[in-house]
């Protein structure tokens, strides 16, 4: 009878362990389980270098999202960023999408400037107004050259 005991025990614990063990890869990985679901915003950028997929967004200095995918629109030139974000989050449709580095050579994230509008966009919209990423080295370069002038 105690053997039984302690070998459900163990049982126990090497099934929490394995739920355990699933939660994390779940959670590092990036996709969550207690969330009810997302949208998708599309954001277009002149100049989206450094931006990665499954980088954060960021509205009001807290991380709302991930980019879920960037792609080029040879018709207009310029590159396609969606944005997923969790469907708590309302974003005005007058809002401001920007390319931002945290810290002076970090990674690049999309930083959401909320307007003040009382229209929410909703799913599959476009902001209306976007800022591409400034390259250091072009900047850099300007100041270079004009420095001979």
């Amino acid at each position: 009878m105690n053997n039984n005991y302690v070998n459900f025990l163990v049982g126990l614990f090497v099934l929490f362990g394995i739920g355990a063990l699933v939660f994390m890869s779940v959670t590092i990985g990036g996709a969550s389980v207690t969330h009810s679901g997302n949208y998708t915003l599309v954001a277009k950028f002149e100049n989206s270098s450094g931006l990665k997929e499954g980088a954060f967004v960021e509205m009001s200095g807290v991380r709302v999202g991930l980019i879920q995918s960037i792609n080029y629109d040879p018709k207009a030139y310029e590159s396609v960023v969606k944005l997923s974000l969790d469907n708590s989050i309302t974003v005005p449709d007058d809002s401001v999408a920007s390319i931002r580095t945290s810290g002076i050579i970090g990674d690049r994230f999309v930083k959401i400037s909320s307007g003040g509008s009382d229209i929410n966009m909703e799913d599959g919209d476009e902001f209306i107004d976007t800022e591409s990423s400034i390259s250091i080295e072009e900047l850099i370069s300007k100041y270079m050259f004009s420095q001979d002038k």
